[in-house]
């Protein structure tokens, strides 16, 4: 078994290796420049878009431009927003936020394009019912021949929706932050009674399919980012004297790597830190990998570059704001250079510092809601893949076996089904990218067409 693990360890830290950051960073710069940064110049008419000023309800697909943002949003505001930038900051130092800051700009690239990809190629599921997401727009744009792809992506997306790493961070949290403190002795039976609540609260939301899982996420999300950003401005004005300093040294360090503690690669340490900003931004946003396509793809909208463009702030909010939010609070409070925690124990130690006797408690709060809310979307992404391999009169099924995996999330230290599932989910990122470099132009072209009926209608 140990030689299993550590085969499955490897696994996981090689597909997220070097390969995978070239396709989603060199893939997402080649879109970047192919689009020549136009959809930068739409942010505006983005945001309109996401305000409902152009929602149809006779437009095809479930549900609006906002509620699909909320779906895919609450997958991708999570643990790697928390624990994933802390993570980056013990290992690199404030100059990892910086390389975060670049794998979202050219992250956003990418959701623009697999996004609009969603819409433009819709497919229809065994039941007639139109349906978006990678899986379709290999089969519909690029052809039959190519649905070992589409296939391949399907079966990765079962293993990697289900939600075995992000139940077992969020025990940990319970444990860590509100259990052990108080003296509750923690063990298989206390984190039984975890799993039962979760799974109580995730079978009633997921149960009732897309619709209540966007109405939940719709509400969740905007609630869970607000609370956030008030405990982080909280705190940095009451360490407002040093918030200049470590902004500049987000700035600076990224290019000295002064406070890189782990191994050198290409490049040397600069090299190092280079990637572990990137890596982290990449499995922060999901950019590239293929989930957010399956919600954006579920939008009420025949323009499919609208929807391409409400994609294109997921990366903002995420990395941009979310995740710098979080690095700012581990600067300031300087436990990155004080304690030897790690993880979502170091953004706590952070809130803990800042705000003694309640901070802790109030991110247990923001991390609850970040966890249960990407428990949602990922059923919903894990049934999408059950439905184009199997047929949806099966997909139903999927949510019993994901519900039982919660169980098996919270009660087991699991180090190799989480590798398993992180490694899996990396390799969704191939046949989403391959396609999405292919069908790229058709995109661009889309994008022309949809400018200039802007510009008509404005006329």
């Amino acid at each position: 078994m140990d030689k299993l693990d550590q085969l499955i360890a490897d696994f996981a830290s090689f597909v997220w290796g070097l390969p995978l950051i070239i396709l989603l960073i060199g893939g997402g710069l080649y879109l970047l420049i192919l689009s020549k940064f136009l959809p930068f110049r739409y942010i505006g008419h983005a945001i309109q878009v996401l305000r409902g000023k152009y929602d149809d309800p006779n437009d095809p697909g479930q549900i609006s431009h906002f509620q699909a943002l909320s779906t895919a949003l609450s997958a991708t505001v999570g643990m790697g927003n928390i624990a994933g930038v802390a993570v980056a900051i013990s290992i690199g130092g404030p100059g990892a936020i910086f390389w975060m800051w670049i794998s979202a700009v050219i992250g956003m690239s990418t959701k623009f394009f697999t996004c609009t990809l969603a819409i433009m190629f819709r497919g229809k599921d065994s039941k007639g019912e139109l349906q978006g997401g990678p899986m379709y727009f290999i089969m519909e744009g690029l052809g039959k021949s190519w649905k070992p792809l589409a296939i391949m992506f399907s079966v990765c997306g079962l293993v990697g929706a289900l939600p075995v790493f992000n139940v077992n961070q969020l025990t940990q949290a319970i444990n860590d932050i509100l259990l052990i403190p108080n003296g509750v002795t923690v063990g298989l039976s206390s984190n039984l009674i975890i799993a039962g609540i979760l799974v109580i609260i995730t079978s009633f939301v997921i149960l009732g399919g897309l619709s209540r899982i966007s109405k939940t996420a719709s509400r969740l999300v905007p609630t869970m980012v607000v609370l956030y950003f008030v405990l982080v401005l909280f705190i940095l004005a009451v360490n407002i004297d040093v918030v200049p300093k470590y902004l500049v040294m987000i700035f600076t360090d990224a290019f000295a790597a002064n406070n890189y503690t782990g191994d050198a690669m290409f490049g040397g340490v600069l090299g190092a830190l280079i990637l572990l900003g990137i890596r982290r931004g990449a499995f922060s946003n999901e950019a590239g990998i293929g989930t957010a396509p399956m919600a954006h793809g579920a939008a009420k909208t025949d323009e499919p570059i609208r929807e391409g463009l409400v994609a294109m702030l997921g990366p903002a909010i995420d990395t941009l704001i979310v995740c710098t939010l979080t690095a700012l609070t581990i600067l300031v409070t300087g436990v990155w250079e004080t304690t030897s925690h790690n993880g979502v124990s170091l953004t706590a130690s952070a809130f803990g510092d800042a705000m003694p006797g309640i901070g802790k408690y109030l991110l247990l709060i923001c991390i609850a809601i970040f966890s249960i809310s990407s428990l949602f979307s990922y059923s919903y992404y894990g049934t999408k893949c059950m439905s184009f391999l199997f047929g949806a009169d099966k997909k139903h099924y999927y949510n019993y076996f994901y519900i039982v995996s919660i169980i098996v999330g919270a009660t087991t230290s699991l180090s190799m089904m989480i590798n398993l599932i992180d490694g899996v989910f990396a390799l969704m990122a191939i046949p989403t990218m391959t396609a999405t470099i292919i069908l790229a132009p058709k995109v661009v072209k889309e994008f022309k067409a949809y400018s200039k009926r802007l510009k008509d209608d404005k006329a």
